[in-house]
């Protein structure tokens, strides 16, 4: 089932979110619901509080973007994280235009380090620790900033968000144009 996604504005976006038990209702449903409904967004990366839910769950696939990057293997790159931990980010940081897809029509440059070490629980919760490099590491730095509350604009400076606001604002009113179904909190 597709899943609307929370619009910029929503509080759930802006929450750090909580840990599952292996317990959580429906939660290979869940799973598959998002990622049917980021495939439908054409996104790489899909974060529960995007769908409302303010729990510590991402589900990434990169293989939508291998072609754009032949020299890192992005395919077979499909992976659930639950509870996930970033353990160390290291490495020179890289700028790269991101989008989200809580935030349609807007994208921005923004740095980060090209390394990650992740601690993670996968699909039947078993534990997990590796390392990322590249793109691989950037997805997955994005997808884990939603967990934290926090939004690939919040990485741009002071000056570039001002300038952003009136987008924004106009984003989480549902002033956009947008390919697949959101949810917005603020009307027009």
């Amino acid at each position: 089932m597709i899943l609307p996604i929370v619009a910029y504005g929503s509080p759930v976006l802006t929450q750090r979110a909580e840990d599952i038990t292996p317990d959580y209702p429906n939660l290979a449903q869940l799973i598959q619901d998002m990622y049917e409904t980021m495939y439908n967004a054409d996104g790489v990366g899909l974060a529960a509080p995007q769908v409302n839910l303010p729990i510590r769950l991402f589900v990434v696939d990169g293989s939508p973007i291998e072609s754009s990057f032949p020299d890192e293997v992005m395919t077979g790159f499909k992976q659930v994280f639950i509870n996930p931990e970033i353990l160390e980010e290291s490495g020179e940081p890289w700028a790269f235009e991101e989008g989200c897809l809580s935030i349609p029509d807007i994208r921005e440059l923004v740095r980060r380090q090209p390394d990650i070490k992740i601690s993670y629980l996968d699909e039947n919760f078993l534990p997990h620790t590796e390392v990322f490099t590249g793109m691989k590491a950037r997805v997955i730095q994005h997808e884990y900033d939603h967990l934290e509350g926090t939004l690939f604009t919040d990485h741009v400076s002071a000056m570039r968000r001002q300038i952003l606001k009136p987008r924004l604002l106009r984003i989480s009113q549902g002033q956009v144009d947008q390919t697949y179904p959101m949810k917005f909190t603020r009307k027009r």
